[in-house]
C-alpha cells in the first residue's frame, strides 16, 4: 500500500465529522418565535411615528414654556405681520369716512370742499387706507406686537389648551372652522399712534375686537377629538413603542440582525411622517379659501411643526446610528475588517507613546481588566444623555454618538497599555 500522505489523515477525520453533523436531523426552526418577533417590530416601528405626534401635541398642550417657544417667532415672520396688518387696517377703515374727517372742517367751506374731495373718485380712501395700513405695520413690527404675541400667548395658554379641546373661551378660540386670535390690543395700539399722527376721528373708532386665523379647517370637531386622543397617548404611547421595538428584539432568534432591522425600521416610519408633513402642507394651503393669506398660513404651519421636524430628523438619525453600531459590532467580514482598522490604529498611537516614553501608571491595567463594564457604563450614559435631552434634534444624536465613540477609543488605548 502506498506511504498517505500527511494530510490524509486529517481530511478523513474533518470527512467524518461532515458526515456526522450532516446525519444529524435539521434543527427545528423557531418559525412562530421568529414570526412573533417580526409582527412586534412592525408594531413598534408603527407605533413610532403616532408617537412622536402624541409627545409633540402633549408638549403644546401641556408645556406652557414650550408652546410658548413654538409660537413666540410668529410674532417676528413677515408674512404674519402683514395678514394682521392687513386684517386691522381692513376692520379699522370700516369706521374711518369722508364725513368724519370733514367735522371739522368749518362749515361754510365744508360744500366746496367736499366737491373737491370728490372729484378725486376712490384717491382719498386709498391714501387714507394706507397711511392706516402704514400705522399697523409699525405697531406688529414693533417690540409691542411681540410682547403682546409672548405675554399673551403664556397668560391664555390654559384657555389654547381649552380651545383644542373644544372647550372655553378666550382669546384664542375655536369658532365654526377656524382657531382665532383676538388682536383688540394691538388695533387700540394701532388707534392711539393714528390719533397722535393727526388723524383725530381715529379717536371716536369704538372698540374693535378683531378675530386672526391661526388654523382653519372644515373639520374642527375632528381635530379636536383627535387632540384629545393624542394628548391621552402622549405619555404612555412612546413607552409601549419601545417595547414593543425591545421585545421584539428580544425575542427574535438572531437579535442583532433584528435589531438593525427595528432601527431601520423606526428610521423609515420617521421620515415618512416628515414627507407626510410637507406633502399635508401642500393640501392644507390649498384647501383655504382665499381670503386667508397663503404665505402666513404657511408660517403658522411650519412655526407649529417646527419642533415636530425636529423630532422627526432626531429619531431618523438615531435609528440610523443604532443600525450602524449593532452592524458594526457584528460578526461580518465588512464589520470586523472596520474593526481590525480602528483597533490597528489605536495600536500605532499607543506604539509612539511607548516611545515617547508616556505611561498610564496604575489605570492601564485597571481599565484593561474592566474594559467590558467601562465600554457598557459608557453606552448607558449616552442613553441616559439622550433620555434627560429637553428636545433632542439631529445633531444633538450625532454628536452624543461620536462622544461616545470618542470615550470608547479612550478606554481601547488606555486598556491595552502595558506597565513596565
Amino acid at each position: 500500500m502506498a506511504d498517505r500522505e500527511p494530510g490524509d489523515d486529517e481530511m478523513a477525520r474533518l470527512r467524518e465529522r461532515v458526515d456526522a453533523l450532516e446525519s444529524r436531523p435539521a434543527p427545528v426552526r423557531h418559525r412562530l418565535r421568529s414570526a412573533c418577533a417580526a409582527v412586534l417590530i412592525i408594531l413598534g416601528c408603527l407605533l413610532a411615528p403616532l408617537a412622536l405626534v402624541a409627545t409633540w401635541t402633549a408638549d403644546l398642550a401641556d408645556d406652557t414654556d414650550q408652546y410658548v417657544a413654538t409660537v413666540a417667532p410668529l410674532a417676528h415672520d413677515p408674512a404674519v405681520q402683514d395678514a394682521a396688518a392687513a386684517r386691522i387696517t381692513d376692520e379699522l377703515m370700516r369706521y374711518l369716512n369722508l364725513s368724519d374727517l370733514l367735522k371739522d372742517v368749518a362749515p361754510a367751506d365744508r360744500p366746496r370742499l367736499e366737491k373737491a374731495l370728490g372729484a378725486l373718485g376712490k384717491s382719498l380712501d386709498e391714501a387714507i387706507s394706507g397711511f392706516v395700513r402704514d400705522k399697523a405695520r409699525e405697531v406688529v413690527a414693533s417690540d409691542t406686537f411681540a410682547r403682546f404675541w409672548t405675554d399673551a400667548n403664556r397668560r391664555l395658554h390654559t384657555t389654547v389648551d381649552k380651545a383644542l379641546t373644544g372647550s372655553g373661551g378666550g382669546a384664542v378660540r375655536i369658532e365654526g372652522d377656524a382657531v382665532t386670535v383676538d388682536l383688540a390690543p394691538v388695533v387700540q395700539e394701532v388707534k392711539s399712534r393714528l390719533v397722535d399722527a393727526g388723524l383725530k376721528p381715529a379717536a371716536k373708532i369704538p372698540d374693535v375686537h378683531t378675530d386672526f386665523t391661526v388654523l382653519r379647517t372644515e373639520k374642527v370637531a375632528d381635530l379636536q377629538t383627535y387632540f384629545r386622543l393624542l394628548q391621552l397617548a402622549g405619555v404612555w404611547l412612546p413607552v409601549v413603542a419601545a417595547l414593543l421595538l425591545a421585545g421584539g428584539v428580544l425575542l427574535a432568534v438572531r437579535r442583532r440582525r433584528a435589531l438593525v432591522a427595528a432601527a431601520l425600521g423606526f428610521a423609515v416610519t420617521a421620515l415618512l411622517l416628515g414627507v407626510g408633513l410637507t406633502v399635508f402642507r401642500a393640501f392644507y394651503l390649498d384647501a383655504l379659501p382665499a381670503s386667508v393669506s397663503q404665505p402666513a398660513a404657511g408660517a403658522v404651519y411650519d412655526t407649529l411643526t417646527r419642533f415636530l421636524r425636529t423630532a422627526v430628523r432626531a429619531v431618523v438619525a438615531l435609528g440610523v446610528v443604532l443600525a450602524l453600531a449593532a452592524w458594526l459590532s457584528g460578526p461580518g467580514r465588512h464589520a470586523r475588517a472596520l474593526r481590525e482598522i480602528w483597533h490597528a490604529g489605536i495600536g500605532a498611537a499607543r506604539a509612539q507613546t511607548d516611545r515617547l516614553g508616556l505611561r498610564t501608571g496604575p489605570v492601564g491595567p485597571f481599565v484593561h481588566r474592566h474594559r467590558v463594564w467601562l465600554g457598557w457604563l459608557l453606552v448607558a450614559g449616552a442613553v441616559v444623555a439622550f433620555v434627560l435631552w429637553p428636545h433632542p434634534t439631529g445633531w444633538v444624536v450625532v454628536g452624543i454618538a461620536l462622544a461616545l465613540l470618542f470615550a470608547l477609543a479612550v478606554v481601547d488605548f488606555v486598556g491595552e497599555e502595558r506597565t513596565a
